[in-house]
């Protein structure tokens, strides 16, 4: 859900108006421009109002080739009305810092807009999944990790389930995922029943009705099994989150090859909320244990997040 509440904030405020919805494009350059780190995402969606189409710092190099430590190429998958550079310019460079391919794109919202990840989520999927196959022909690597947050997190099982993307993903580490949708402290729930909102609601983030708790679209995905075998999950929530509620329906249904951590439970000082989570220290610790378990540390437990540059 990124950020959703944003999302359902300017839909109350629009309830008439209509965007034109398809699939954001990313092009295939050498080397993409990028734009600055940033310490938060309030100052990277600032940033970015002014160049929304930019990548985040360290990503989308195009002839980057993924080394024998670091195999697969990361691909960052964004949250409801995020964009790419929003989202990821803080934890992208710490990636591409550690070794990895990175790559990020913006899907499911009028070419170029700030606003992206608002349109139908199986069109987002499949925009995403796409993307992830130029990755895959751009590296030569045979499988992907992905990162994702909040609606990011969770659609990219969609893509797993079904198009193709279980013979693709290696990892899916999800930051804050909407695995199994939020009532928003009831209040969702409540719009939900109120004829005419959740088509009005529609027109201007589908996405968000699709995330609503038990919606057509989540009990579909999550029906016959959550997971797949011979791919890792790693969910990393937090208790403070206000968007995905309760904060516990991001948790998968346990399996071995299934990990959910709560941060509170690494750092208990640790106060970050479900925006403020892809920019968080502790959880972008956790983010790099997941892909690369073999050489996982505890993260330290500090509450301002470092400039990585």
């Amino acid at each position: 859900m990124g950020a959703m509440t944003r999302g359902w904030l300017l839909a109350a405020a629009a309830l008439g108006a209509v965007l034109v919805l398809g699939a954001g494009t990313a092009q295939a350059a050498e080397r993409e421009p990028t734009g600055p780190v940033q310490p938060n995402i309030l100052t990277a969606a600032v940033y970015s109002l002014g160049n929304p189409t930019i990548a985040p710092p360290g990503a989308n190099d195009w002839g980057c080739k993924p080394t024998a430590a670091h195999p697969n190429p990361v691909l960052l998958s964004n949250g409801t009305t995020a964009n790419a550079y929003e989202n990821w310019a803080n934890l992208s460079q710490k990636l591409a810092n550690a070794g990895y391919c990175v790559f990020a794109g913006n899907f499911g919202g009028a070419p170029g807009s700030f606003l992206q990840t608002v349109g139908p989520i199986a069109d987002t999927t499949k925009a995403l999944a796409a993307f992830g196959d130029k990755i895959l022909q751009a590296t030569g690597a045979a499988k992907l990790d992905v990162v994702g947050h909040s609606q990011g997190g969770m659609n990219v099982r969609y893509w797993i389930k079904y198009l193709g993307g279980a013979d693709k993903i290696s990892r899916l580490v999800g930051l804050s995922p909407s695995n199994h949708g939020t009532d928003l402290f009831g209040l969702l729930s409540t719009l939900e029943m109120i004829p005419g909102v959740p088509a009005a609601l529609g027109t201007v983030c589908q996405a968000c009705n699709e995330q609503a708790v038990g919606s057509d679209f989540l009990t579909q995905l999550n029906s016959g099994g959550e997971t797949v075998d011979g791919i890792q999950y790693t969910v990393i929530q937090t208790r403070y989150d206000d968007v995905v509620t309760p904060y516990t329906s991001a948790f998968l249904a346990q399996k071995p090859n299934v990990k959910n951590i709560l941060l509170q439970n690494v750092c208990g000082l640790d106060f970050t909320d479900h925006l403020g989570i892809t920019y968080d220290p502790v959880a972008q610790g956790l983010v790099l244990n997941a892909l690369d378990p073999a050489h996982a540390k505890t993260p330290p437990c500090v509450l301002v997040p470092p400039v990585i540059s």
